[in-house]
Order: C-alpha cells, then structure tokens, then sequence
C-alpha cells in the first residue's frame, strides 16, 4: 500500500496490456532521492530488463536536484538496478524471453521511508486494440450518464 504516489505512468496503460503486477526497490543516489521527493521524475518512456540475475530499469528521468552540488548530479537518464528476490528476476526475465512480455514501470512511490517501483509484465497493443478500448471506454461513459439522467 503506497503511502505517497510520487510518478504514475498514464501512458503505459494505453500502449500496454498489463498482465501482472510487481514491485522493486530502486537502487538511488541521495540527490536523485532528494529529486524524487520533489516530484522531479518522468517515466513515461521507461522500461526495465533482466541480464547477469539482476533487473536494470532504462530511460527514468531524474531532474538534477537544484539545491545541491552541481558536480554531484549523475546523468537523469542512467540505468538503475531494481532490488528484487532472485527468484522473481528469475520469473521476470523467463516470462518476458518466452512470452515476448516487456516489463514497464507503472508508478513510483514511497512505501514508509523507501521508494519503490510498481512494474508491470504487459504486452504491446495495436492501433486497432487501442482504438477499440478507447471506443468501449466512451459508450460505457455515455450510458452511465444516460443511466444517471433518466433515474435521476
């Protein structure tokens, strides 16, 4: 149970079909903490991958913390290692090599003191899939409010 939400990934859920649900401690830099608390991230075009036993997540933007030594800030943009049992980077990575499944960061958060990750193992939509969820989502919009107009 997240205690504060610091970053969702909205675009995720478009794009991808979210089969299963996990979550990761993220190995920080103490500016990159500092950063997060700020809400100076964006996750939106990031993913996660598993080689050598260990899950790395790329392409999560930390803002350089603004307050700090300049010359302490890492790259926004390297890779970080997820913190995880082995025996689910052991899972993760048979799933996404035999399934064809990509695993995607849905949400960071903190949990307590620690900040953690929720990833997801989904698979890509296609334009049609995308269209056709769009489509349902609107005529489930639209008898909702004809439902709620004519029992009002």
């Amino acid at each position: 149970m997240p205690d504060k939400v610091i970053a969702n990934n909205r675009k995720a859920f478009h794009d991808y079909e979210v089969l299963e649900r996990f979550e990761a401690g993220i190995e920080l830099l103490g500016p990159e903490v500092k950063s997060m608390r700020n809400g100076q991230v964006n996750l939106s075009d990031s993913f996660a991958t598993g080689s050598g036993g260990e899950l790395h997540l790329f392409h999560l933007h930390i803002s350089p913390y603004s307050q700090g030594n300049t010359f302490v800030n890492s790259d926004p943009y390297r890779k970080r290692r997820l913190l995880m049992h082995k025996k689910q980077i052991r899972y993760l990575a048979a799933e996404v090599d035999r399934k064809k499944l990509t695993l995607i960061p849905l949400s960071i958060y903190f949990k307590e003191q620690w900040i953690k990750v929720e990833l997801g193992l989904c698979r890509g939509r296609k334009k049609g899939d995308k269209r056709e969820k769009i489509a349902s989502a609107d005529v489930k919009r639209k008898l909702e409010h004809l439902r709620k107009t004519y029992n009002g």
